[in-house]
This record gives C-alpha cells, structure tokens and sequence, in this order.
C-alpha cells in the first residue's frame, strides 16, 4: 500500500486502499484514521494547500467519479467564496449543477474536498456518498486536530509576571470571531516555565482586543482568570480591585476571593454559550438547541451582533442576566482545581487549551483507607476472592489525600503534591509528553499484560473487547509472565495503551524473577495505561515521569474479582471512544471499588475515536408500563473539546447540541427505543445496571 506522507514529517498521510478500492487518510500524530472508498484504485499525489477556504494540513488529489465515506458524514457544500449551498445530515439527498465547491466533512478527522463538477451528495443509515458525475480531479485537503504550543513563555513566580504570562494565552487565538467557540479555532496557549525573568517572544504577544482584566498582585487572581483571559484575549493587569474592563468604557466588578472565582467562571460560560448562539449565524448555521432555549430569554438579535468586534459583542452578552442564560450552559468538561505552589503556573496552559474553569484549593482533607476496607470486606467475606497484593495486609503508602469540596462539572482534576480522591491527577509532564510523541504509521496497538495465572480471567474478558470494532483498525498482543526486563522493553516500546493486569508492591510490578519499579524507568514508549493492580498510583506516577501521557491507577488494594470486573468496564468504554476521565466516571458508578481507582496525568485522551465524533452514555428511565425516557449525555475529549456539536440523529431530529453533559431527552415505546438503541453500541444505564446497547432487548426494559 503506497503511503503519500504530508510535507517535512507533518502529522498527515495519504495511502491508497486496494480492497476495497480508496484512499485512507491518516492523523500520525493523534493515531485516528478514515477511509474514503472509491469505485476503482486512486493514486493519491500532492496537493496544494493554499486554495482552500479552511486551513489545513496537508492535502492531495485524486482522480474518481464518486468517495464513499464508511459512516453517515455531515456535509457542508460551500461555493468557492466559502458561503454554504447545501448541507445534508442522516437520511439526506442534494444534487447540485456543475460549478467549483468545497466540500467540509464532519468526519473523525477535519476534511475538506474541493471539485470543479457537479455534485450529488446522498446520507442514508448507514454511509454517505458524494457522486461526480463522472471521473475528476477531487482535492482533498486535511487539518489535524492536534495542538501544541507555538511559543514558550518564561516567567518568575512573581504575581505581576505571572500576569504577563498569562496575558499572551489569547495569542493562540485563530480568531476573534464567535467561531472561536468551536476548539478548533482555539490554538493552544504558548507554554509557561519557571525561570529567573519574564521574557515574551515577539510570537506569543497578546492580540488586541481591547479587554482588560485587573487583579491585585496575588497569584491566585492570574491563576484563575487565566481561562477567561484566553477565550477574550485579554490582558491581566495589575489593579486594586478585580475588574473586567474594555477600552469602550464598559467595567464589570468580579469581587474577591470566591466571590472572583464565582464572577469569572459565569462570565467565562455566558460568553462562551452565547457566542455558540451568535455563530450559527456564520460559517455553520445550524438548528441549534441551545439558541432555540434562548430564544425568548436574550434581549440582543444575534445576526446584528455577529459582525460586531469582540468588545462590543462582550458588552452585549454581559447586559443580559446570567439568570436568563444559566439554564442553557452545558454541564462544563473539566473543573480544575489548582494548588497556589509557583510550579502550577506550567500547569495552565493545557487546562486552558481544555477550557476548564480554574479554581484554588477548597478542598477537603480525604482518607481512602474506610471506603478501600469497606470494598474490599464486601468482596472478601465468602473467602473465595483475593486482593491483588503479594503482602497479607495489603501495600500501606503514607499519602496526603484531597477532594473538591465541589461537584458541578463531568470530569475534575487536581494540580497539586497532593493524591486527590474523586478527581484526576493533572501533571505538567504528562500534558508536555502528549507533544513529544512519535507520529506513527499503521494500526492502533494495545499491549495487555497478564503477570499472574490466577488472574487469567481479566485477560480473557479483555480479549473480546479490544479491537472488535469493525470500522477502526487495531493491533493487539498479549503477553503474560513477563520478567523483569521483558516488561522493562514492553514499557520502553511504542504503544497506544497498556492493559495491566498483576501484582504492585511497595517495590514496583511485581515478575516472575523480581520488581521492576517504573520510578526507575528513563524512557517509557506506552501512551496510556490501565494498571489494574494494588496501590498502583505511584507506579503510574513513575510511567508519566519517563514519558506516558496518562493512566488509570489505584489508590488501595482491590479484590481480584471486583478487579476483573472494573477492568472489563473500563476496557469497554476505552474501547468506544470515551475518554480516560469519562471511562472512569462511568464505571466508578457500576462498582463498588470504583472510587479507588485515579487517571493520572492528561484524563482527556483517547485511545480510539467514538463513532459519532462523541462518546455517549445513555440513560433509561421507566415512565409507565411501555413508555420509557431515553437521556444521553455526551462526554467530549481533548479531541472534541468544548465548543464542539453533536446530532443524535433520532428520527426526524436534526439538532445540534453542545457535547458536554445532559444532551437531550426522548420519550418513547419500548420497541422504538430498542430499535433507537440498535443504531450504535453505545453503554446504557437501565434499572442500576449498566448494559450495552446492542445486548438491551425489549424483555430487559419490560422486566
């Protein structure tokens, strides 16, 4: 299969496909890859990028009369002027006369197809297909939806410093515009290191908005501001009193203390959902759920505001009163929770590239050793259970513990010294290793490691799961037993995901010739891992350090079979698309050891991309003897951040909605809901149990 690579190593490759015929496209660096089938063999050649209304990456050509994409694709047809002519969705036909277009898919990766023909695009159930009439030069141009900084900023732990460093996060800023709203006109911020001076390379300069914020020379103001300064491209200033000015003369008092935290959280989400209102009278205009909530609340007209700079819409959306907008802010991705040490200040960049809303310590001291017993009494009273530890009273780590006071978002992090419980242990390391990655050719490897016979029944469960999607391409190994240096050189060498499965000590992972102790480890080629192992946590610290980007670990002992268990759930839910951070706070609720269980490092990765574009949890509630309610809930990734859509595609229902949180809600038979469900395997919670939907019959539901 002849590859064509994307220019100076970049992130994109063309490969043409014989069987079937086509071209794949591949993301090298985020491991995602998409397939365009063709009626006959394409040659795929370079391409310039520059005619394209859209940036992007890399592009290439290819000679065909039709491309069928293996899944249902939203369309956006647009003339060469960039303004749309068409869109289509699920069960969709548009047929447009011969002319010059760019063609946007809505596919895993970012891809725009530009032709000089006509164009005839058709979406049924199960994929969509854009005709040609007859065979032409089809260019086909891809953006990565990777990101990484552009700059590095230095700065001392001074506050005043601080402030500067956080004023150029707005640079990465790809517009000023409501668009800004989709992740993927967010650049990443420059990155931020501690050194003995402020310098500011000429590229990370703030842009000119005209937005001020003004703190008091405390390091707690900067820090959470620091997202809000970002999506306004703001600067932050010294001032007595914390204030939200422009050089328009509009001023916004933000108060003090938590009082500051409060205003600049709300103002970050009332900006941002209301600039997902305004945009849809842009580049995407779409049916909206969000506008349509907001549509008898909002004083302002959107397509009088759309235009307008960034100052003036701001001053707009902060006439109206929050109390009007809260119903329609979604459930936000990630509430941060930042220790006030200097070293946090690295830290915030890549929260604020996750739009997470950044708040200082209210947290509370925190012991895992009750509930770590209770769990384990449960599983262990029959006597025909084991806990994964190699001593009698299970691996003691002296830890200080912390948990958020707070529960309002879907996912948490902690950026401290501290081991948090109920949140996700964010490092800098971990955040700055997902950009020294590799680009890789080829399938999606996953290594699972058995290193004990009596826990068999895990690998075995897992065997099933990895790589049963048709659609993605997977390659999968097994090892079991492994010494000491054959899992020093599976660690060392390149995989997307590790699937442990043993015994952890206070040395390390425990072999059949000794302990290997990944704090040991300079080098680790493994992106993510599941340790499914006794007090795990500091192991997979010592994986993140030597080069992992992030894990799920344990914070106590767990029993072999509840271990089993939590492993197979989580392995599923990875296996679809969610992410670490999501996966583990959906199994957490199926078991009862769950909340031992911590993701370290970057909890927004993925291992695979979700069919729809967003990994979705489904919930149904009973209403009456054959009436069910159906409630998804989405949880985006650091592919598919805030800011990004999602149509469920439910019958007649085209709507879009923001893919944070609670989505939407359907009543219905049971038979349809069946019949909804068979659409996708998507985890379903029914009746406290957790099923997927594929396995739910209409018997389960009437039960």
């Amino acid at each position: 299969m002849a590859a064509l690579q994307s220019s100076e190593g970049g992130p994109i490759a063309f490969s043409a496909r014989e069987n079937p015929p086509g071209l794949a496209v591949t993301d090298r660096i985020e491991q995602r890859q998409y397939t365009l089938n063709a009626p006959s063999a394409v040659t795929p050649t370079a391409a310039d990028t520059d005619p394209f209304v859209f940036p992007v990456d890399a592009a290439a050509t290819v000679r065909t009369a039709a491309l069928r994409l293996p899944t249902v694709v939203i369309t956006c047809v647009r003339d060469a002027a960039g303004e749309t002519v068409a869109r289509t969705e699920h069960d969709a036909e548009v047929s447009l006369p011969s002319g010059a277009y760019e063609i946007e898919l809505h596919a895993p990766i970012r891809m725009y197809l530009r032709v000089e023909s006509a164009v005839s695009v058709t979406a049924d159930g199960d994929n969509t297909r854009i005709d040609f009439g007859e065979e032409t030069a089809v260019s086909i141009g891809v953006r990565s939806e990777h990101e990484r900084p552009a700059a590095t900023v230095q700065t001392t732990s001074d506050p005043r410093d601080v402030m500067s460093a956080v004023s150029t996060f707005g640079s990465a800023l790809k517009t000023t515009t409501p668009e800004r709203a989709f992740p993927t006109f967010r650049g990443h911020p420059p990155a931020v290191e501690l050194g003995d001076s402020l310098s500011i390379p000429e590229e990370a300069a703030p842009p000119d908005t005209g937005v001020t914020i003004e703190v008091p020379p405390e390091r707690r103001y900067p820090y959470v501001a620091a997202p809000l300064a970002y999506y306004l491209g703001a600067t932050v200033e010294p001032g007595e009193t914390p204030r939200l000015r422009t050089d328009r003369g509009f001023e916004r008092a933000l108060g003090t203390g938590r009082e500051f935290e409060r205003s600049i959280e709300r103002i970050l989400k009332q900006v941002f959902v209301l600039d997902c209102v305004t945009r849809t009278e842009g580049l995407y205009e779409v049916s909206f759920k969000t506008r349509q909530r907001l549509a008898d609340e909002l004083d302002f007209d959107p397509a009088a505001v759309y235009a307008r700079p960034l100052a003036d819409r701001l001053e707009t959306y902060l006439a109206e009163p929050y109390e009007a907008v809260e119903p329609a802010i979604p459930e936000w991705k990630l509430a941060s929770h930042v220790s006030l040490a200097p070293s946090s200040v690295e830290t915030l960049p890549y929260l604020v590239d996750d739009l997470a809303v950044v708040r200082t310590p209210a947290t509370t001291s925190a012991a895992s050793s009750p509930a770590a017993k209770e769990a384990i009494d449960e599983f262990l009273r029959d006597g025909e259970s084991f806990v994964r530890s190699t001593t009698d009273g299970g691996a003691t780590v002296d830890r200080d513990f912390v948990q958020a006071e707070e529960n309002d978002a879907v996912e948490h992090a902690w950026v401290g010294e501290e081991t948090p419980v109920g949140m996700s242990k964010a490092t800098e390391a971990a955040y700055r290793h997902q950009f020294d990655r590799e680009p890789t050719d080829g399938d999606i490897e996953i290594t699972v490691v058995c290193n004990d016979p009596e826990m068999a029944a895990e690998q075995d469960l897992v065997q099933t799961v990895y790589g049963s999607r048709d659609r993605l391409p997977f390659e999968v190994e097994f090892a079991e037993s492994l010494s000491t240096a054959a899992l020093r050189d599976t660690l060392a060498s390149a995989s997307d995901f590790l699937h442990y499965v043993g015994h952890i000590d206070d040395g390390g992972f425990r072999c059949p010739d000794g302990v290997l102790d990944a704090t040991t480890l300079d080098d680790v080629g493994v992106d993510a891992f599941l340790l499914n192992a006794c007090q795990s946590y500091e192991q997979g610290l010592g994986l993140i350090d030597a080069g992992a980007v992030a894990g799920i670990t344990t914070l106590s002992d767990v029993p072999n079979e509840a271990a089993v268990e939590m492993g197979y759930t989580v392995s599923r839910l990875l296996n679809s698309g969610f992410p670490l951070r999501g996966a583990l706070e959906v199994a957490k609720e199926e078991h009862v050891i769950g909340s031992q269980y911590v993701v370290v490092g970057d909890g927004g990765m993925t291992i695979t991309q979700p069919e729809s574009g967003t990994a979705v949890l489904n919930e149904v509630t009973r209403l009456d003897e054959d009436t069910f309610a159906l409630d998804m809930y989405g949880y985006s990734s650091s592919n598919s951040g805030m800011g990004s859509l999602f149509t469920p595609f439910l019958g007649d229902d085209a709507t879009y909605y923001l893919n944070s949180g609670h989505l939407e809600r359907y009543e219905m038979p049971a038979a349809e809901l069946i019949e909804t469900a068979q659409m996708e395997n998507i985890p379903t919670r029914f009746d406290g149990d957790l099923y997927w939907s594929y396995d739910l019959s209409v018997s389960d539901l009437r039960t």
